[in-house]
């Protein structure tokens, strides 16, 4: 937790960056400029030595799409390893920063600085905005010293990056860590193809929540679209139709081609294991594997890294299931 010597503030675009336009608040560049003469104000304000970077084209994070993803790890590797920068902060819009957070957990395993992404629900220079708290929040914690791995900082919170979800849409306070059930295998010797130096190549991953009346040709249509993985978000602990011969057909044929099935509770604090129903091991017959604990941002972004890092099904399964980077348990990977 070595207090930041060279930081680079990467700026993606969202709301805190945002002016208006002719059809509304919309991504705009010349941040940089607005930052130092808001520190340059406020020079009591603690902050690290950083140098500031913009990652084009500046989104509406609404875009955001998982090729983003991508170009974030590259930019944030390249300052690591060829810039020596020693932490990042990365600015971003709120509507998908926890979804961010959690890919950037998976596609970052092995990096040993700090990696703090916030944002605002209001722009900077807004009266009463939250955009400067927030930033400058962060920057304060960063000049102090924060531990190594990706963690989103939000209305003076710093949640762990894979367990965060966006539970409000206007309040400041929009950002918590949620407290699913965490209990999981720790990974032992982290993988060579799982280490951030590794490029990832992109995949195609969808999530498909059950819901009553939900049909098997539907199902289908979706995983005959290309799609390398599919989590599907279950009833309570892991239950789904599980008395449709259709469904499980589908399903069953789709795990037979290489598809990788995946299954996490809809409830905000489930915990799939398939064995205490019928109705989940069902599913379970099918191929599907647990998600245990985890949130939608955090088991779509591991299927992704997984996934991009080119493994095969069978490795894919088996990984998504042990704890890599505190996601399913109390722990924090050994640096």
């Amino acid at each position: 937790m070595n207090p930041s010597q060279k930081l680079l503030v990467l700026y993606t675009g969202g709301t805190i960056g945002m002016q208006m336009s002719a059809s509304g608040l919309a991504p705009a560049s010349g941040f940089e400029a607005r930052l130092r003469a808001e520190q340059a104000a406020h020079p009591e304000r603690p902050a690290p030595p950083w140098q500031f970077a913009e990652l084009l084209p500046l989104l509406d994070s609404a875009n955001m799409t998982p090729a983003n993803w991508l170009a974030m790890r590259d930019a944030i590797v390249a300052a690591v390893d060829a810039q020596g920068c020693d932490a990042v902060l990365l600015l971003h819009g709120t509507d998908t920063l926890a979804y961010s957070a959690a890919a950037l957990s998976f596609l970052l395993l092995g990096l040993e600085i700090p990696v703090l992404l916030t944002g605002s629900m209001l722009p900077a220079g807004v009266a009463g905005s939250d955009a400067w708290p927030n930033l400058f929040g962060a920057l304060a914690l960063l000049a102090r010293g924060v531990a190594p791995g990706v963690q989103l900082y939000f209305n003076g919170r710093l949640l762990h990056g894979a367990r965060a979800s966006k539970w409000h849409s206007e309040a400041f306070d929009a950002f918590h860590e949620h407290q699913r059930p965490r209990h999981g295998q720790r990974l032992g010797e982290l993988p060579a193809a799982l280490h951030y130096r590794q490029p990832r190549r992109p995949v195609a991953v969808a999530v498909q929540p059950l819901f009553p009346g939900l049909h098997a040709a539907q199902l289908r249509a979706l995983l005959d679209s290309g799609v390398a993985a599919l989590l599907l978000e279950c009833y309570g602990s892991g239950t789904g139709p599980a008395d449709d011969p259709q469904i499980l057909a589908v399903l069953g044929e789709a795990h037979a081609r290489g598809v990788v099935l995946a299954a996490i509770s809809q409830c905000p604090q489930g915990h799939v294991q398939f064995d205490v129903y019928a109705a989940g091991s069902g599913l379970a017959a099918c191929g599907l594997v647990s998600g245990a604990g985890m949130g939608r941002e955090a088991a779509l972004g591991k299927l992704f890294s997984l996934l991009g890092a080119g493994l095969g099904q069978a490795e894919v399964e088996r990984l998504f299931g042990l704890d890599l980077c505190g996601e399913l348990a109390e722990w924090q990977l050994e640096r």
